[in-house]
């Protein structure tokens, strides 16, 4: 799977998406070190245990760089950045019963501004599955010769 390139000097203006997600009552925001249980559980259960391992690393930045949906005190999705590699966004994933509602996207953004927060003027979207919505969502390109990139020997 290829990696991706997007330039947060340039990505689209964010605040309807983030409108449009509160209005369908979804609350987006960075996780807490006191929901690292539930965050890890949540992806545990939802997508795999290499994500678990990701989101307790996210969740041991300060600040922490795990950003969550949701909705009556329950987890509809999360991202997060700076985990496998600085510079990198992911993993994230939207529960199913959650999805189109905008969740990814708003939640991709949230963690793309976090990075250009802290300097970067590029982010990398490693190991992609579905290229398309990246394209879409923020503008993101292949990078050439990146698959395998960081990914050539995966442990089980």
């Amino acid at each position: 799977m290829i990696d991706l390139l997007v330039r947060l000097y340039d990505l689209p203006p964010s605040a309807d998406l983030y409108r449009e997600v509160a209005e369908k009552g979804v609350t987006l925001r960075r996780a807490r070190a006191f929901e690292l249980h539930t965050v890890a559980a949540f992806a545990a259960e939802h997508f795999s245990p290499k994500w678990v391992s990701e989101v307790t690393v996210a969740l041991s930045r300060q600040p922490i760089a795990c950003f969550i949906a949701t909705r009556d005190k329950k987890i509809l999705g999360f991202a997060c950045y700076d985990t496998t590699m600085r510079g990198f966004f992911g993993p994230t994933g939207v529960c199913q019963e959650a999805r189109g509602l905008g969740l990814g996207k708003a939640l991709l953004f949230k963690s793309l501004e976090a990075l250009q927060d802290l300097g970067h003027a590029y982010a990398i979207i490693g190991g992609v599955g579905p290229k398309e919505f990246y394209f879409k969502a923020c503008g993101a390109i292949e990078i050439p010769g990146s698959d395998p990139g960081i990914y050539p020997d995966i442990l089980p």
